[in-house]
């Protein structure tokens, strides 16, 4: 069965009385290279399993389960189950998982479905939980790589470099658990119903560590957002903002020169490096 076909999905849909989900951000792939590259840039092989976020009819779910040792899918839309047990009925190491990503206690299934065996994710996100449910995934530390599709956009912030207009708290995020790569990217023709945005496929590969030494979490994740809060503001005026009631202007714009930051630079053109190094003078 090609589930990319369209006559196909919608004989599918048919068949089931099914019809899309505007608040749920339901679109379907038609393009059959799209979930075969997602596949194979996935890093499957026969020893790796695979969460799914959001099936679907189940157009990458076959890619994924002729690649992997075991597929275990989490779906929202009540609806879907009986869909995907006619549209995946002969595959053997398939298991559909009714429930929420975000609600979902994934070290529990994890490890009940995959025992020992490597884990990766890979969704195909709807827009309006992007960002919760890459958090989720990533906060989780069940998964070696988590292999996305999101909004162009989205994708050009997660790997943007620092000084580009795309660069933002969300990318320093990242880059602290991983290393982030597109993929490929997807026309909105690719879907039905076609969405009004162009989409990309990310793979992110989980870090063990974080790329420079942390030595406080908490603060660095507090300097990093401090300064994306304003982002036409100086690194001088939005630490002040943030910081401004424990430090003088004088011990801040100190902090800075120590961190080797210079005061009237913009939060976008600092390094993971150089936030690590300012959080660390906060502390002192």
């Amino acid at each position: 069965m090609n589930l990319c076909d369209e006559r196909v999905i919608r004989a599918v849909l048919a068949r089931h009385g099914f019809h899309f989900s505007k608040s749920l951000g339901q679109n379907f792939l038609r393009e059959a290279s799209v979930p075969q590259g997602i596949a194979e840039g996935a890093g499957l092989d026969e020893n790796t399993c695979v969460l799914e976020v959001g099936p679907g009819l189940g157009c990458l779910t076959r890619e994924l389960c002729v690649r992997a040792k075991k597929v275990v899918a989490v779906e929202l839309d009540a609806r879907l189950p009986a869909v995907l047990a006619d549209t995946l009925s002969d595959m053997a190491n398939f298991t559909l998982v009714q429930g929420d990503i975000l609600k979902v206690d994934l070290s529990a299934l994890t490890h009940e479905h995959f025992g020992a065996s490597r884990a990766v994710a890979c969704a195909n996100l709807p827009y309006y939980i992007t960002t919760p449910a890459i958090t989720t995934l990533i906060e989780s530390g069940c998964f070696a790589a988590i292999t996305v599709m999101v909004q162009r956009e989205v994708a050009d912030r997660i790997c943007a470099a620092p000084g580009s207009r795309d660069y933002s708290a969300f990318t320093v995020y990242i880059n602290y658990h991983a290393q982030a790569r597109k993929l490929l990217d997807v026309p909105r023709d690719c879907f039905i119903p076609a969405p009004n945005v162009d989409s990309a496929v990310v793979r992110l590969d989980l870090l063990a560590q974080p790329p420079v030494p942390i030595i406080d979490k908490a603060m660095f994740f507090r300097v990093v957002k401090a300064a994306f809060a304003q982002r036409r503001k100086t690194m001088r005026n939005c630490m002040n903002a943030a910081f401004g009631d424990k430090l003088t202007k004088e011990q801040m714009e100190n902090c800075m020169i120590y961190a080797g930051i210079d005061p009237s630079a913009r939060g976008e053109t600092l390094s993971i490096s150089q936030f690590a190094k300012l959080a660390e003078q906060f502390l002192v």
